[in-house]
């Protein structure tokens, strides 16, 4: 343990810069609890805390303008990878989108307060055209709150924080594979809350090909589109399809036949709308296979906004 505090004492500022920077770019290693302990063995020397906070900022907004650049490159098939290797497949489809949707750019500010959100959030912003210096701009809000939460509880808690330490030392060696079996825990349990939810959203897909037949027939099936606007506006969508991302989003009654697309990886959105409206009572909802992608790729018809019409 006298290794460990150490090396935070010599390298603080480095050892926050790097955790932050593998947290902020994806990696599952909490990047709170070396801000903290630095700031509290700071702040017990005797030396300013600000540079822990400024170090701290720069590295998430570092790893963040990396994401950005991939989205702005990359575009919806880094958010699709991104979301399918995430740990929180949940939050990263659903409240990503939608959060980012609603308010835009601007929830850069908060999004590294919501779990799953800021690495997806920052590749949205470069897939959406944000400008370089609104993205700066925000994001360097987010980040510099973010940072100063950890940094205002090493210092106001640098006393309790110095408790622990001295507890951890008394465990000797075996500190460093304690904090380490901790880390390993926190990403099995989050692992295992992923396969979990993957778990529940199992069902039978409908291919391209059927929902075509089906469409062709003489009662076409209704086809719910849970994608935010801006994909729609920036894609198009199935010919017929009615936009709604949760159940309460559109009156409809109970019908046999229902099909929900999205444009994420395992149809995670469709899927879980198709288990709510399961639940509401409707018979037979299925997913789209490969969702709106495999629609178009496949050459079938797309709708597009009147605009794209007219330019087209």
């Amino acid at each position: 343990m006298d290794t460990l505090l150490q090396l935070i004492a010599t390298y603080g500022l480095l050892v926050v810069f790097v955790s932050v920077f593998l947290d902020q770019g994806g990696i599952p290693i909490p990047a709170y609890p070396p801000i903290i302990v630095t700031t509290a063995i700071t702040v017990d020397a005797g030396h300013a805390w600000w540079p822990v906070l400024l170090v701290s900022a720069l590295a998430a907004v570092l790893a963040d303008w990396l994401w950005f650049v991939g989205g702005r490159r990359l575009g919806a098939k880094l958010v699709r990878l991104m979301c399918k290797l995430s740990l929180s497949p949940d939050s990263c489809v659903r409240t990503t989108r939608g959060v980012y949707a609603r308010w835009g750019v601007s929830s850069l500010a908060i999004a590294k307060f919501i779990p799953g959100f800021a690495a997806v959030a920052t590749t949205l912003a470069g897939e959406t055209g944000t400008s370089t210096r609104k993205f700066l701009a925000y994001d360097g809000i987010g980040a510099l709150l973010w940072s100063g939460v950890a940094v205002a509880l090493g210092v106001v808690f640098h006393h309790a924080v110095d408790r622990v330490l001295l507890q951890l030392e008394e465990l000797g060696h075996y500190a460093i594979p304690v904090l380490l079996a901790l880390l390993v825990a926190f990403v099995a349990w989050k692992w295992l809350r992923r396969r979990h939810f993957l778990h529940q959203l199992r069902m039978a897909r409908i291919s391209v090909d059927e929902l075509h037949q089906l469409l062709e027939g003489e009662q076409p099936p209704l086809v719910l589109d849970v994608r935010s606007p801006d994909q729609r506006a920036a894609s198009g969508w199935i010919p017929g399809a009615v936009f709604a991302f949760a159940p309460g989003d559109v009156d409809i009654p109970v019908q046999d036949e229902v099909i929900v697309y999205c444009d994420c990886p395992n149809e995670i959105s469709a899927a879980v709308l198709a288990r709510e409206l399961q639940q509401r009572g409707f018979r037979r909802v299925r997913p789209l296979a490969g969702g709106f992608a495999a629609w178009k790729e496949s050459g079938r018809q797309v709708n597009l906004p009147i605009s794209e019409q007219m330019a087209a």
